[in-house]
């Protein structure tokens, strides 16, 4: 299927009433096309042309896609907002919302107006995808828009033709591909080419020319040869026809793939189109029977489709007069959605009612990358990623050229760019996964997390809700802009916990120190006193405390003002923590409310810690075991034994706590680990580690420190070792 060139109303309507023939439908249609004629009347194009020839030609791609009267009647009157008087608000008028929806959609992405080339180019990307998301015939109204300005690249001088062939070939041509339309994708990359590298396409197009009568003959012969083998074999109701693979498709093999012309086996192929999905494999099981199959050349894309709905199955094979060709067999409907993808399920059928939003979520269900679309930029509402990060994670994760396909454990596909590794897999599933994901199993076996994944393979993620999270080192192995994004938003606001907590820690130590109580700091109080420390919130004093930016004592100091404390005050303040001390048991720093001085012990199954949440166990004759809430062993605990504790806040005593460390082999590992804890102010108690069959080093440590936080900071430092994949509690 090609797409034709119309230059009258009266020729697109030839196209328009062979699928629509509701009258109102049609008036509406006319009527557009009535406005834009007038509206775009003193106009023309840089051919030469009436301006109305494009907002024609455009509606006529999308008469041959048989989009519905709102998307062609949007088609029409898709330019008259930005380079005429007539607006948005005179369409809805005029026609309907759904209309002026998608015109707006496609004048917002024309209308942006930006500072240098590249800022236009990656924001136009983004609000060409955003607009999608919200409403996909957007985007392929602007698919048949860049389609006809392709056609007329010729009028423009050489600088603009081979920038806006490059931009084509990167974002709209993978759109098309994505989408499943075929002859829209065929025609932007060959023409295309045509400006980006004339010499190679001018190659191929002679090479082409010159092989062509050979292997016409020989497809002639062998589509007559199988026509008798499925004559003879009772397939009755059946097409054969060949197909010529696309100019860029060979110039990328050869140019990706280092492939010389005669050796691509899939120039010419062989479509035979059936029935049903049974024929489908009775005629490739007598295709395979009466010629040579070449091995690792079969794909069945219909037990497992393309992302963007394509079903066919593949084969290569060789005659026997050694000619080899690759045969593809399809139902029909297979065929139409082969050529144009989501346009031909979506097909407009006259009295058939289905809203916007059902027809969104029903293409969100078919296309899953679609789906995947939708939920990536309600996380980019979130996130503070700028347009140019949000564009490439679009390239790199939605429109990979070069995609894999595997499955959970359940059996749902899931599709990810070539590289991929069990990490972008997990963020895949959900961002809770990847995060709390310390291993993975590949088709029941271990794997590093570093991994490339293949098609075909079945992954197994094992998670750990005690695991510390992901590190620095998963960010140099992944292969999605998804999972990096997430990564990095994990260890940012681990980070920056973790400085909020030592920050507030060494205020309240402070004010504690001074023995004020019921002291109240507020973003107020943070901001007006230290603005020349450009300090505007609460929080950004805690972090500038933690850094050392800002010592504790001016802070309080700053609180207090110049009030004298007078002795009464400084005798009650001594009393105070006299009896503080006396509720505080010496030896745990584990409070027991209602018992001065119980006979408590540090749970060695789980070594808790302060800022641990932390539970009793009253044993029979050995006092009470404190035991970190998340401990294996409390599952099997009598439950009226167990009774609430709570940590001192004077603690002064450091604890022991272990921790299991999972990394690639790398022999500094060890030393590397020690030089971190040692600056990290802590002390070792015992250090092992062991290889695992599959080059994985699990490393055993416990260290003696203060708090939890002491240890998370210690974790935030292990991370940065670069072998190390996963940091997590020991016998939790």
């Amino acid at each position: 299927m090609a797409f034709k060139n119309y230059d009258t109303i009266e020729a697109l309507m030839t196209i328009i009433t062979q699928y629509i023939h509701n009258s109102e439908s049609l008036a509406m249609i006319q009527k557009a096309y009535d406005i834009a004629a007038e509206m775009h009347k003193d106009q023309k194009r840089k051919s030469g042309e009436p301006y109305i020839i494009h907002p024609l030609n455009v509606t006529a791609i999308l008469a041959q896609l048989r989009v519905g009267p709102d998307t062609l009647c949007a088609g029409l009157l898709h330019d008259v907002v930005e380079d005429t008087p007539y607006t948005i608000e005179q369409i809805e008028h005029e026609f309907n919302r759904d209309v002026a929806i998608i015109v707006d959609g496609v004048t917002k992405v024309n209308q942006l107006k930006f500072v240098s080339l590249e800022e236009k180019q990656v924001q136009n990307h983004q609000h060409m995808l955003l607009a999608m998301a919200k409403d996909i015939r957007v985007v392929i109204v602007k698919l048949a828009d860049r389609l006809h300005n392709i056609r007329t690249l010729d009028a423009m001088i050489p600088e603009k033709q081979v920038r806006i062939a490059k931009e084509t070939l990167e974002i709209y041509a993978p759109l098309a591909s994505k989408l499943g339309i075929f002859v829209i994708k065929a025609e932007l990359e060959d023409t295309c080419l045509k400006y980006v590298e004339p010499k190679e396409y001018s190659r191929i197009v002679g090479l082409l020319k010159t092989d062509s009568t050979v292997r016409m003959s020989n497809v002639d012969k062998t589509i007559a040869e199988i026509r008798k083998i499925l004559d003879t074999n009772n397939v009755s109701k059946y097409d054969i026809k060949g197909r010529v693979k696309n100019i860029y498709s060979i110039y990328k093999k050869m140019v990706t793939k280092n492939k010389d012309f005669k050796d691509i086996y899939d120039i010419l192929a062989i479509r035979i189109i059936v029935e049903s999905i049974p024929e489908c494999y009775q005629a490739l099981g007598l295709i395979h029977a009466n010629y040579t199959p070449i091995p690792k050349r079969f794909k069945d894309y219909i037990a497992v489709p393309k992302p963007n709905m394509y079903q066919s199955l593949h084969t290569t094979v060789i005659s026997s007069n050694g000619f080899t060709f690759e045969v593809q067999i399809r139902t029909k409907a297979m065929d139409d959605i082969a050529e144009l993808g989501v346009a031909a399920h979506w097909a407009y059928k006259e009295n058939t009612t289905y809203s916007k939003e059902r027809e969104q979520f029903e293409i969100a269900s078919k296309l899953k990358w679609y789906g995947t679309l939708l939920k990536f930029n309600e996380d980019q509402d979130d996130s503070n990623n700028g347009a140019d990060d949000y564009v490439e994670s679009i390239k790199e994760d939605i429109l990979a050229s070069q995609t894999i396909y595997v499955y959970t454990p359940d059996g749902k596909v899931i599709d990810l760019p070539q590289g991929s590794t069990p990490i972008d897999f997990a963020y895949k599933i959900h961002t809770n996964i990847g995060n709390t994901l310390v291993g993975a199993i590949v088709n029941n076996h271990i794997v590093p997390l570093d991994y490339h994944l293949e098609t075909g393979d079945i992954i197994e993620c094992k998670t750990n809700k005690n695991s510390f999270g992901p590190s620095e080192n998963w960010l140099k192995i992944i292969r999605t802009s998804h999972a990096r994004h997430k990564i990095k938003s994990f260890l940012n606001k681990q980070n920056k916990d973790v400085l909020l907590a030592r920050g507030k820690e060494a205020v309240d130590n402070e004010f504690t120190a001074q023995k004020v109580k019921n002291y109240l700091l507020n973003d107020e109080f943070a901001g007006q006193t230290f603005y020349k420390n450009n300090i505007n919130c609460l929080e950004d004093l805690y972090q500038e405390v933690a850094k050392g930016n800002l010592s504790p004592k001016t802070v309080v100091a700053k609180y207090l003002g110049d009030v004298d404390i007078d002795a009464n005050t400084a005798i009650n303040r001594q009393i105070e923590k006299s009896q503080k001390q006396l509720e505080t048991n010496s030896e745990t720093g584990v409070i027991v409310e209602g018992l001065p001085n119980p006979m408590l012990h540090l749970g060695s199954c789980c070594n808790p810690i302060p800022g641990d949440k932390i539970v009793g166990y009253v044993t029979k004759g050995n006092g009470i075991v404190v035991h970190h809430i998340n401990c294996n062993n409390i599952s099997g605990f009598e439950s009226q034994r167990l009774i609430p504790l709570k940590w001192s806040e004077n603690i002064t005593r450091k604890y022991p706590v272990a921790i299991k460390i999972e990394s690639k082999s790398d022999m500094n590992l060890l030393l590397d680990v020690m030089n971190v804890v040692t600056s990290s102010g802590m002390s070792i108690l015992a250090i092992n580690a062991k290889n695992n069959d599959n080059l994985t080093t699990i490393v055993k440590l416990k260290v003696m420190c203060q708090t939890l936080l002491d240890l998370e900071h210690l974790i935030v430092n292990l991370k940065k070792i670069k072998s190390i994949y996963n940091i997590e509690r020991d016998n939790l």
